[in-house]
């Protein structure tokens, strides 16, 4: 059950943030594995006073339409996030047009026993949705 906050300038219109929302859903089942109905994204419009990023950040110019997106999930390896990033971005770069430069991204992981849904049904021996293929450990 992951859950996505992004936060972003108000002003956007509805096409534009399902936009947005439908490219964060793709990467996430194609590169997490996660179910098609496993979707709950939150976002956030801020008033652009509210808003504080510098308009180079990393020696990167960054644009009116930056957003910080901050994933929610459990314990997953360094490998299947940074292809997750890679996804989002070129999913986001394809629909609705933004630039990797106007993405922030981060993760915040939790412990599997740490979230709830009614109708989620949690295999006790791998932590996951029963719907769910737990990825393959590291050697």
């Amino acid at each position: 059950m992951p859950f996505i906050n992004v936060y972003l300038r108000r002003g956007t219109t509805p096409e534009y943030r399902h936009d947005v929302s439908r490219g964060l859903h793709r990467a996430m089942v194609d590169v997490l594995g996660i179910p098609e109905d496993d979707q709950f994204h939150v976002f956030h419009e801020v008033e652009p006073d509210n808003f504080r990023i510098q308009p180079v950040v990393f020696g990167l110019p960054r644009g009116e339409r930056a957003m910080f997106v901050q994933f929610c999930f459990n314990q997953r390896p360094a490998e299947q996030k940074a292809a997750l990033f890679a996804a989002v971005v070129e999913n986001l770069r394809h629909s609705p047009g933004v630039p990797a430069e106007d993405l922030l991204m981060t993760v915040l992981e939790t412990a599997r026993e740490n979230w709830w849904a009614a109708g989620r049904t949690v295999d006790p021996a791998t932590g996951y949705d029963e719907r769910m293929t737990p990825p393959t450990p590291t050697p």
